[in-house]
């Protein structure tokens, strides 16, 4: 398989056996078989062709934000959409960005560009295909709120083009996880803003997350969703798991909905203690907390 997908893409594009705590927040997980960098939708096509064609289980990722690799690694091609996917072009008020792209650089640039509308996201650490995959919010704002269209790679390897309307996006969902496809690209719809009043509400919301967040440690941001009518953060401080810990996995002292590498946690640290807050929030509420992060390489 290696040596099929250093043809397709060259050899400069594609690992073995690649550390996954590398490629993740959580800073933790065993190797993949295999890693792909494609450049473009032509090789990334190539890639999950090949993949299919050779039954060979893949799985895309980009900055690795919300996402928990096993220890045991994963037996199959991760594809990589990060560096080589990251354009960002901006004309007008229309800012256009690549799946790979970070958010807080899209961010920064519409900034500079006194493009005001993605100041919400300028702390979230994951990419953008990731943040519209899953709607990612934070303060107030949501992708939808800006998305005018995404550029996807459907299952049949045809790409198609849906208006911000046709995404349904909810809480923490879209159409792109239930039908499969893939985010290649997404247009945004911005508003013009002096870039100093952009900046002073970024450092606002950036001395919030600060003071509220455990932005020292490793972790993958708020690890459980919200359930309706709670907070998953105070349902497990209620059920008294501030600072509980297993290993080098700790609830955070600094905002129980954050589950943190202390330094040498292993990935099998971190997934039983999120199976342990959500038992003990259970049995102290009866509400079964749901968890944002995705286990990857798990039986």
């Amino acid at each position: 398989m290696l040596e099929i997908l250093q043809k397709l893409i060259g050899t400069e594009h594609v690992w073995a056996d690649e550390p996954m705590k590398n490629h993740t927040t959580f800073r933790v997980g065993g190797c993949a078989r295999c890693l792909a960098e494609p450049e473009n939708a032509q090789q990334l096509t190539a890639v999950i062709k090949a993949c299919r064609e050779n039954d060979m289980p893949y799985y895309i990722v980009g900055n690795g934000s919300n996402l928990l690799v096993s220890d045991a690694g994963y037996d199959g091609v991760i594809i990589h959409l990060f560096k080589n996917m990251s354009g960002i072009r901006t004309e007008g008020e229309i800012m256009t960005v690549q799946a790979g792209a970070l958010l807080v650089r899209a961010a920064s640039i519409a900034c500079r560009e006194g493009l005001s509308g993605l100041e919400f996201a300028s702390g979230i650490p994951g990419t953008v295909g990731g943040a519209v995959a899953m709607n990612a919010g934070a303060y107030g704002g949501e992708m939808k709120d800006i998305v005018s269209s995404v550029k996807v790679l459907d299952t049949s390897g045809q790409i198609q083009i849906y208006a911000g309307e046709e995404m349904d996006f909810g809480y923490r969902r879209s159409r792109i996880f239930r039908e499969k496809s893939i985010v290649l690209e997404t247009v945004f719809v911005l508003s013009a803003k002096e870039p100093g009043e952009i900046r002073a509400r970024m450092d606002e919301l950036k001395e919030k997350r600060v003071s509220k967040q455990p932005l020292e440690y490793a972790s993958a941001g708020s690890t459980f969703k919200r359930p309706e009518g709670y907070f998953a953060g105070k349902l497990i401080q209620d059920a008294g798991l501030r600072g509980f810990r297993i290993g080098d996995a700790q609830v955070s002292e600094k905002h129980c909905g954050f589950v943190v590498n202390l330094g040498n946690a292993t990935a099998s640290e971190i997934a039983e203690l999120i199976r342990e807050v959500q038992k003990r929030v259970y049995e102290h509420s009866g509400v079964l907390l749901e968890t944002e992060v995705k286990f990857l390489g798990w039986e």
